[in-house]
């Protein structure tokens, strides 16, 4: 006597890898047309980015009680290049809005090769050159607002970037607000 039974068993499995298979290639399709996310690059901080050339200044933001007021610099610059650079950044003056032209309170900042200098809003040591204090006279915007920054790096050209501007309302940002003297 013959059963039917394992030929429809057959048909069920068959059924069921079909399903499972097309599941899978659904499934694997949502991340073939989807970047993965970890590698887009972005700023994890408050603070703006601009690459020039091998040199990245990084997370750059203002520190400042208000308008006009005197402000702190924070932010990184990395050189990944074989040579030198030496950065100079200046700012807007106050009240000149987004499309102005930075001039004013120049700093230069020399970046060995491979290697990074943290703008930390208090120098380090005179050991020390991997921190570097970087004022403004009159910050250029308001804190909630963002303020007019040029960055020229002498290997790779300039960029003027619209940096944000904080107070100390945030406690990590606080302690960083300039004093007077």
């Amino acid at each position: 006597m013959t059963s039917h039974r394992p030929l429809r068993s057959r048909r069920t499995r068959a059924a069921v890898a079909a399903t499972g298979l097309a599941a899978a290639l659904v499934l694997a399709g949502c991340s073939a047309t989807n970047p993965i996310q970890t590698q887009d690059q972005y700023d994890a901080s408050d603070g703006v980015s601009v690459r020039l050339g091998d040199v990245r200044a990084s997370n750059l933001l203002i520190v400042s009680a208000g308008e006009g007021e005197e402000g702190v610099l924070l932010g990184g610059l990395t050189n990944t290049g074989k040579e030198d650079a030496t950065v100079t950044v200046t700012f807007a003056a106050p009240g000149e809005g987004a499309d102005a032209a930075p001039a004013a309170d120049p700093t230069t900042i020399d970046v060995p090769a491979r290697s990074t200098v943290l703008l930390t809003g208090s120098a380090g040591s005179e050991a020390d050159d991997t921190t570097v204090d970087v004022r403004v006279a009159q910050t250029p915007a308001a804190p909630g607002g963002v303020a007019v920054v040029g960055v020229d790096v002498d290997i790779a050209g300039s960029q003027t970037v619209q940096v944000p501007v904080l107070d100390g309302t945030l406690p990590d940002y606080a302690p960083l607000l300039p004093t007077a003297p």
